[in-house]
This record gives C-alpha cells, structure tokens and sequence, in this order.
C-alpha cells in the first residue's frame, strides 16, 4: 500500500469529518464479518457518507491515491464481493443513503438510494397498493445497491424476473467521481449502450450504485399457497410444467425441499410445528398469486389435477397469513438451519429447468462417492432451474476436517455435472473472491476478454472493488 492507512484514515477524516470515518480496527467488525465466515481481512478504513456529494468526493480522492474502495451494502452477499481481499481497501458503506427519493404509482416505479433496506422498499410499495417483488430471505438487512451489484434472485424470480429485470435506471458513480445519471422509467429508450445492465451485476467493480429506479407491480388481492408431497424430483418437473400450463404468469414460485431439510428445523427449533401434510421424501412449496377480481382456487384445481395424475399424493394449503408464514419460514432458514449440523459446503448453481431430477440425482450420488456417510441437502427455486446444492457434513464428523478433505472435492465434483447439463457455477450469489479462479475455468475466454476490457477503460487505475469479479 502506497498510502499508510494511518494517512487513509487523516485525509478521510479532513474530508467528510470525524463521525463518518471508522479508523480503529476493533470497531469495524460488523463490516468485515460476513455472512459464511469464511474471509477474515482487514481494512484500511471504512467511511459512511451521507450524500452522493460525498460519495463522489471519496472515489475522486481514492483515484488520485490509488487506494481500493469497496462498496458495501447490507453485507449480506455470500461470495465475498463487499469485503476486504487485500487488507488497505476503504469501505464504504451505503447505510447513510437510505431514502425512498419517489413513488410514482402511474409509471409504476420507485426510485431508491442504494442503502434502503429491502423491507423498507416493501413497505414504502405496499404503501401505494403495489409491490416490489425481490424477496428474498436477507430482506431485513440486505439493501438495494447490494442486491442491484450482485444481481439478486430470490423466490419470485419465476413471475417477475431477478434485480436486473426489475430495474429502470440507475444512478452511480464512476472510477473518476463523475456521477451517471441513468435514474429513467422509460420503457423504452433506444439511444445506445445500456449502461444499467452493465452496472447492475457488476459487483462494484464498474461504478458504486447510489440510487436505482425500480419496477413496482400492482399487489395481489391474495395468495394461495401449498405445501406438497412429492416423491422426488422427477415428479416435480411435470408438475412444474402441469402449474405453468394452467396457472401462467400468476405462478409466483415453485420451490423444493428435502425431507432432511424439515427434520433439521424440526430438531433444531426453527419450526415450532410441521407445516406439511406429513412425512414425504421431498416437498414442492407452490404459490400463486390471485389479483384484483381474480377467481379464487386455480391453484387447488391444478393440485387436484396433480392427484388425479399420480404427481402428488398429499397437500396442505394455507389458510391464513400464519400458515403462509411458517410455509415460507420452512424454506427460507434452510440454509440456515445447516449451521447447527456442524460443517457444510454449499453451491449456488442454475441448470436447464428439465436438468434439474438429473443435477439432483447425480449431484447426490456424487457427494457419497466423495464423502460416505455425508448428507444431500438439495433445495431451492426448482422454477428457474436454481438449485442451491448444498451438503452438510456426517453425523459426528469434525468439521474442521470435513472441510479440510472434502471442500474443493465436492466443489470439483458439482460443478463438472453442472457444466456437462449446461449450467452455471453461480446462479444468483455472484462471483466476489471465492469464485474468481473457477470463472477463469468456465468462462468462454473471449467473454473473459471482453470484461478485462470494459475494466480497464471503467476503471484504467483498478480501485473499484480490486480482486474481485476478475482477479
């Protein structure tokens, strides 16, 4: 580092004030621990403004000193885009820009500042009868230039697309500190290169997203949703394809769940009851949205269907906000609830939806013949062909051993099937530092090539984000 980071720490300080800069070490843990533990990396400092004035101000002073900037969000992301690689980077953290700018119920979008917390873009939604449908399990602390930089998913990536698709415009600023202005709701605007699409999923390694407008939908009258028995993934593919056929559109999500999955919540009291109709290898959590004046029961149509068919053979709907809660809470702390079966080593992997029994099958055989005695814990969007393929360790083992031996192994293992069924190695988590080696292996050489190239003319002095993404 060419800049001491006590200098970082004084020049920071001149510029936005002593109460926006965090210098000490031992009081910058909650923006260097992230979610898996799994990075353990110092900062030089991290900086919290409170404008886009100031963000601009710190991007143009780190460009003339060469220092690394990151930026952070809710510090939610699983990869480790929005921590420290190297140790003298300064992060900043988008906390302070936290305001809903405007609702405009006729265009059907919001505009948002990148540290609005997802639940609070919820409700400012909800407010004007609409909704804003990334929903996902971070939502009470995961924000909007984060989930915009990673290119979130989540479970209503089915009906309404994942970040990308959900946004009209944003606002960042660049490598130099000049500010874009690309905050639009035009539906259509054909006057060159989309910029959006560039930053948005780009981890903040193009431009520091500060404010982004966003899609609103008008919201549903009601859900119906169900819990269904299934025997194994073979059988949720035509009865995926059965619920698309006769639902369309208002099929919001399609998720599935081993049994091992409820056996864990129930152990460890994630659950306080069953919210299945009884025991069965796999389950399919199904919801459909019903809109104004829309006809109530096409889901328990289809699912009668489903029975006649032999696809199914027991369901249980909700039949309160309670019962949709906990139906939603069984699979959003599946991730979650591993952390209390010891080690686990987790992929976030998308395939062909028609791919998705033969991901599952081979995958879990995969892991056996690497780790006997280890345990399959498969799940997650079945509709977009989004399966987080996870594995927990034996019963009994040391987890510091486990994943020691069977880390990288059960990665090369998972990750050759997904490439032979025409997948991708990241789904929706990104690419951060953990997944920066393996893109240099999977990804088309000349597409490699392309984003080195946009890099550099972004950002010619590699301050924005260094490490992540491409190395």
């Amino acid at each position: 580092m060419s800049v001491s980071a006590a200098t970082i720490v004084d020049q920071l300080t001149a510029l936005l004030g002593a109460n926006a800069v965090i210098g000490e070490p031992g009081q910058m843990g909650i923006y260097l621990h992230e979610p898996r533990k799994r990075f353990h990396t110092g900062a030089a400092a991290v900086v919290m403004p409170s404008s886009i004035e100031q963000v601009q101000a710190i991007v143009r002073w780190a460009n003339a000193a060469g220092v690394g900037i990151i930026a952070q969000g809710g510090n939610t992301g699983l990869v480790g885009a929005q921590v420290p690689l190297r140790g003298d980077e300064v992060i900043i953290s988008m906390a302070k820009l936290d305001r809903i700018r405007a609702v405009d119920t006729a265009a059907g979008t919001m505009t948002a500042e990148a540290g609005v917390i997802l639940e609070n873009a919820h409700a400012a939604a909800e407010a004007q009868n609409t909704i804003f449908p990334l929903w996902l399990a971070s939502q009470g602390s995961a924000r909007i230039g984060g989930l915009l930089a990673s290119n979130a998913g989540g479970v209503n990536v089915l009906a309404y697309g994942n970040a990308r698709e959900l946004t009209m415009g944003v606002e960042a600023v660049m490598a130099d500190g000049q500010r874009y202005q690309g905050l639009n709701s035009l539906k259509k605007d054909n006057t060159g290169y989309d910029l959006r699409d560039l930053l948005v999923g780009s981890e903040g390694t193009l431009g520091i997203i500060t404010a982004a407008t966003l899609k609103l939908f008008p919201k549903p009258e009601d859900y119906e949703t169900t819990i269904v028995n299934i025997a194994g993934p073979e059988a949720a593919l035509p009865l995926f394809e059965l619920l698309r056929a006769r639902i369309g559109g208002r099929l919001n999500a399609f998720e599935l769940v081993p049994h091992i999955g409820l056996e864990m919540q129930l152990k460890h009291g994630f659950l306080d009851s069953d919210p299945t109709a009884g025991a069965s290898p796999w389950y399919a959590l199904i919801e459909v949205a019903r809109m104004q004046g829309g006809e109530a029961g096409s889901l328990m149509s289809a699912i009668e269907t489903a029975f006649e068919q032999g696809l199914i053979d027991n369901a249980v709907f909700a039949e309160s906000l309670a019962d949709r809660t906990r139906m939603w809470s069984f699979r959003e702390q599946m991730s979650e609830v591993q952390s209390k079966e010891g080690a686990s080593i987790k992929h976030d992997v998308s395939v062909p939806i028609a791919a998705v029994p033969q991901l599952i099958a081979e995958g879990i055989a995969a892991g056996e013949r690497v780790s006997p005695g280890i345990r399959a814990v498969p799940f997650g969007h079945m509709g977009d062909g989004n399966i987080h393929f996870n594995f927990s360790q034996p019963e009994g083992a040391d987890p510091k051993a486990f994943m020691a031996e069977y880390d990288e192994k059960l990665h090369e293992a998972i990750y050759e099937i997904v490439l032979k069924l025409g997948g991708s190695v990241s789904a929706e988590h990104g690419i951060g530092q953990l997944k920066v080696d393996l893109l240099k292996q999977v990804k088309d050489p000349v597409a490699l090539s392309l984003m080195r190239t946009i890099k550099t003319a972004l950002d010619p002095k590699g301050i924005l984000n260094p490490g992540k993404m491409l190395g």
